[in-house]
């Protein structure tokens, strides 16, 4: 079984928790190309920082149900707009609708 793991910041956790974000960011530069272009996944697990083992409470799993590019503008990648890996944090059968 092969996860992709993305380490968040607590507010970012909460909001994905609620269903309020449905995608988490990561640029588009060479370390991400290599972990997500071509690569397949089972599933993408969302962590609330870096928990202990077995601290499941801040751990969110999501089936593997791709990604996208997009140019956004967000205070965390700076004041210009920047690409952007957008990987899709939906539930298999919500993606497709």
């Amino acid at each position: 079984m092969k996860d992709l793991i993305l380490h968040v910041k607590k507010e970012y956790f909460e909001q994905i928790k609620s269903g309020e974000k449905t995608e988490e960011y990561r640029a588009a530069n060479h370390y991400w190309q290599k972990r997500i272009i071509g690569q397949q996944y089972d599933s993408v697990v969302i962590c609330c920082g870096y928990p202990k083992a077995g601290d499941d409470d801040r751990r969110i799993s999501f089936p593997w149900t791709g990604w996208s590019s997009r140019v956004i503008t967000h205070p965390h990648f700076g004041d210009l707009p920047v690409t952007v890996f957008a990987i899709n944090l939906m539930k298999a059968q919500e993606a497709l609708f």
